[in-house]
């Protein structure tokens, strides 16, 4: 990567956002991210945490094909909190919580890859942008059983929130996200949403994206 992604190109990655790993899928990951790419993911985040998560040359193995899959459909592939792993692996960029390591430290390191950030409000959102995030992650906006560590719920309304307090980065809204609530977190200002167990929990990976993204696509157009 020779410059920064645009905030125009960062929105586009972030439309329709599949973060992963080995204990939210029912079938093999590599597996879900295939079908997921295939009805038309954006971008996909490697997120290798929780109970039974895989750890070593295991975790690293299947880091890998993952990526595989994203570069052959040309799609970024993003490590999350883990910046040891995402220069080991050359990717596409890294996300980080408010509880790993700094922005402006990650940044420093990562040079010029796409940094997301998760914040959860405008204070936290003024600083990860300060410190050189690409991206911000704002959630989780409804209850979700994917996280561990989830925050408290924060609803649709800090979306809006953001954008009155003259928040412009590109937003990805997170946290028991489905396709019937897509339209409600589009239309309070996220540029996309970012889906585990509703993509990864799916009889079909890719007709759920699909489902997915015709739902991103008429929420943007009653926009504009």
């Amino acid at each position: 990567m020779t410059g920064r992604v645009t905030p125009e190109m960062m929105r586009q990655y972030l439309r329709m956002y599949l973060v992963l790993g080995s204990v939210n899928c029912i079938v093999e990951p590599s597996r879900v991210v295939q079908d997921a790419l295939a009805g038309g993911t954006t971008m996909v985040q490697f997120r290798e945490k929780g109970q039974g998560a895989l750890v070593g040359e295991p975790m690293i193995r299947l880091a890998r094909r993952i990526q595989a899959e994203c570069r052959q459909a040309g799609v970024p592939f993003i490590v999350n909190d883990d910046v040891e792993l995402a220069l080991k692996l050359n990717a596409d960029g890294v996300h980080i919580g408010q509880d790993d390591e700094s922005a402006a430290s990650v940044r420093e390191r990562i040079g010029n890859r796409i940094l997301g950030v998760s914040a959860h409000s405008v204070e936290e959102a003024r600083r990860a942008i300060l410190h050189g995030a690409d991206y911000l992650g704002i959630g989780p906006i409804y209850p979700t059983r994917s996280k561990d560590d989830a925050k408290a719920v924060q609803g649709p309304a800090i979306l809006r929130e953001m954008h009155e307090a003259g928040i412009h980065l590109p937003i990805v809204g997170i946290g028991g996200i489905t396709v019937e609530r897509v339209e409600e977190v589009i239309g309070a200002g996220a540029d996309g949403v970012a889906v585990i167990s509703a993509v990864t929990g799916a009889e079909s990976a890719r007709e759920a994206v699909e489902a997915f993204i015709g739902k991103i696509r008429c929420a943007t157009e009653r926009i504009f």
